[in-house]
């Protein structure tokens, strides 16, 4: 069976490629590469012995992936592209929409002409409303709060009216929590151009020396220890996560709406104690303000995944923490000038 993978080059979905070839799927690969790597295909080749297909194309052009659905017989598509920081997303709004939502647009339209109507979108937690009592499950009431968030919606609405006016579509609209961690094999990870968005590659490059020290924003939440808590997941846990939803597809038509997360909430301080645990660093920190938006606890009820697609996370955090240690011991500065040390901790 080959699929299409939009973004697979990217930090989800390379993992996902991996899963998806270890699954028998062959694996086409549509990446502008705006946020990536090109090493990322020998990295799964090199895990998997297998090299997926790869196109350096761009939702925004039309023609080019009119070109993808010609050439290549493509039966599902697994659609991860898209911009993905919220504060960037404040200040660049109109780059947000432009870029996510017309480009799921023209993704749908290009699969509608050619008859390829199985699409996994990868969607977010950040679309629910903060007024919501967490763990979140699939009916909590929407209002993403940013405009990343927004796009998010937007294209799981387009969806939900896609399938409306043709039934013959089956869609699985995946909402994620806080993805962390990288492929055992150390090969694979996040590796974020500029200062990190997110607080995991933020400490572990603080551990490397490339950035003085971590900045928590807040530790006057209402918590146990006053910093947030949040519901971290192990990526390849998520990439499993999206192969079985893909699986699901085949059986079914409609959209289908899954939280992916643990249940389980780490705050900030306690992210930062494993990885002093783990990595036998002192991680420097200081506290700073809070940031607009942000809420006290963010939880999955992941319960609705469990029942219908039979997934459920399966490494804590300890391994979580472990397997981005190594990825960022053995790749200080990414995938740009990675070097191949073995680490066994």
């Amino acid at each position: 069976m080959l699929v299409l993978v939009t973004g697979g080059t990217g930090y989800i979905g390379s993992h996902t490629c991996i899963e998806l070839i270890n699954e028998g799927f062959e694996v086409v690969i549509l990446d502008n590469l705006s946020n990536s790597s090109f090493e990322v295909i020998h990295r799964i080749k090199e895990i998997t012995g297998k090299k997926p297909h790869f196109i350096h194309g761009d939702l925004l052009d039309e023609k080019e992936l009119q070109k993808v659905f010609n050439v290549y017989d493509i039966e599902a598509v697994l659609h991860f592209a898209g911009l993905k920081a919220v504060g960037e997303s404040v200040h660049f709004p109109l780059r947000y929409y432009h870029n996510n939502v017309t480009g799921t647009l023209n993704l749908s339209k290009a699969m509608q002409e050619t008859g390829t109507k199985k699409m996994v979108f990868s969607s977010s937690a950040t679309v629910y409303s903060l007024h919501g009592t967490p763990p979140f499950n699939e009916e909590t009431p929407l209002g993403a709060m940013n405009p990343y968030g927004r796009t998010k919606q937007m294209v799981e609405e387009m969806m939900h009216d896609l399938y409306h006016a043709d039934p013959e579509w089956s869609i699985s609209l995946l909402r994620y929590f806080n993805p962390i961690g990288a492929h055992p094999s150390g090969l694979i990870g996040e590796d974020p151009q500029g200062l990190p968005n997110n607080l995991i590659p933020y400490i572990t490059q603080v551990c490397v020396g490339k950035l003085p020290y971590l900045n928590i924003y807040g530790n006057d939440y209402d918590t146990h220890d006053g910093t947030g808590v949040r519901d971290y997941i192990h990526v390849c846990d998520l990439a499993r996560g999206h192969v079985l939803a893909l699986k699901d597809l085949y059986n079914k038509r409609g959209v289908s709406t899954y939280n992916l997360g643990t249940g389980r909430g780490y705050s900030v301080m306690e992210i930062v104690e494993t990885f002093e645990r783990i990595t036998g660093n002192r991680i420097p920190y200081r506290f700073t303000e809070r940031r607009p938006g942000d809420i006290h606890v963010c939880l999955a009820d992941p319960n609705k995944a469990a029942l219908e697609l039979g997934w459920q996370a399966e490494k804590d955090l300890t391994e979580m923490c472990k397997d981005t240690w190594k990825w960022q011991k053995n790749n200080p500065d990414g995938y740009s000038t990675a070097k191949k040390v073995v680490v066994t901790s």
